[in-house]
């Protein structure tokens, strides 16, 4: 491990982590696309001018370009990268927009699904391959040993000797379990149920908020409670094929909600704005952690998948869930959008991605080390 992670690793982990991601996605939209008979133009990895590329049997244009952000599909038919449709282009075979309805709106998800899909199989091969953690001794899981200072777990009644089984009536099988949904929840009101001579009591408490550090420099808001807890050992239980897919399905889902809570959290003020990211911040945290070695590497490569699944959902024209809401528009006027529309809309939704870059990269500049953040 790099105490402090040398330049070249943030440039080459941010390549390693994006540019397969990115591809993977693209790829996704290419696949769906040619399996339905639309002819694709060009297939970029990056935005801008191509440093190199070729041509291949099917008239597809394979190119690399100059900014390393992100890519594009550009299908027949469409106007520009962001697959805006253009109003002049004739609607013939091979086109995108003469492909029916449900075709079109598949094509469009496949690039996020194959996000999804890329998160699902990480999330699998580590649960294969190590198995399932669980306590060694799950009596004493969660059991309460000491108040920090202050305590707000103390203020509302716990006791020395509780043991935790559940949160807000969601039993609690692991201290990991307890820890991460404390931990997410600033600001927040729980009710814990804590067993103490056999019976089972329900105890209000509100989390604090406080800001932790870790030893990259990385803050982040957290909720605690002001409890420590016994230190229990873990051991991993081997996991069949079905159960191991069954925990990357919960594993996902789990991190959706996670993501969808943490923007909930900033909008309402219970988390910080720095603390979202664009593609200075990434190339960061994957430097950081591939000098934490390759499964970090690896496990962090599964949460940017999600993500960036999560953000082209978004119903936000420009982006893929904007290219589907449009669909569900058709389908229920059981016709397009008008051209006129659609072309503000995009123009529109554009304008929002670029202005969103631009404050998160302003974002990630200010809280660089060099700025005193």
């Amino acid at each position: 491990m790099f105490e402090s992670p040398p330049f070249w690793m943030y440039v080459i982990g941010f390549l390693l982590l994006l540019g397969p991601l990115v591809t993977l996605h693209e790829l996704g939209h290419l696949i769906v696309g040619r399996l339905f008979g639309v002819k694709a133009e060009s297939f970029s990895v990056g935005f801008g001018t191509e440093l190199f590329g070729y041509t291949d049997r099917q008239g597809t244009r394979w190119k690399l370009s100059a900014l390393p952000l992100g890519g594009y599909v550009q299908f027949k038919g469409d106007m520009n990268p962001a697959s805006v449709p253009d109003p002049h282009a004739p609607v013939e075979e091979g086109t995108f927009q003469s492909a029916a309805l449900w075709k079109r709106a598949l094509i469009v998800a496949a690039g996020p699904v194959t996000n999804i899909l890329v998160a699902l199989a990480i999330f699998f091969a580590f649960n294969l391959a190590f198995g399932k953690p669980l306590p060694v001794e799950p009596d004493e899981v969660g059991t309460v040993a000491a108040f920090t200072e202050g305590s707000r777990a103390q203020a509302a009644g716990f006791r020395v000797g509780d043991r935790i089984v559940a949160i807000d009536g969601v039993a609690m099988t692991s201290w990991r379990e307890i820890q991460q949904t404390i931990m997410f929840q600033p600001n927040h009101r729980f009710v814990i149920t804590v067993l103490r001579d056999g019976a089972r009591r329900d105890l209000p408490v509100t989390t604090a908020s406080q800001q932790l550090t870790d030893n990259f420099g990385n803050s982040q808001t957290v909720g605690l409670i002001g409890i420590r807890t016994l230190e229990t050992e873990e051991r991993f239980a081997p996991l069949s094929v079905g159960e191991a897919a069954a925990m990357a399905v919960q594993q996902c889902l789990d991190t959706g909600r996670m993501m969808i809570t943490g923007i909930a959290q900033i909008i309402r003020g219970d988390r910080s704005f720095s603390e979202m990211g664009g593609p200075l911040k990434i190339a960061k945290f994957s430097g950081e952690q591939m000098s934490l070695g390759p499964l970090n590497f690896i496990s962090l490569a599964a949460l940017i998948s999600l993500n960036l699944a999560f953000i082209n959902f978004l119903p936000i024209p420009a982006l893929d869930g904007g290219h589907l809401m449009f669909y569900l528009a058709e389908a229920i006027r059981r016709k397009p959008v008008g051209p006129r529309a659609t072309e503000w809309a995009y123009r529109t939704g554009i304008a929002l991605v670029l202005m969103l870059m631009v404050v998160v990269t302003v974002n990630d500049i200010v809280t660089l080390p060099i700025f005193g953040s």
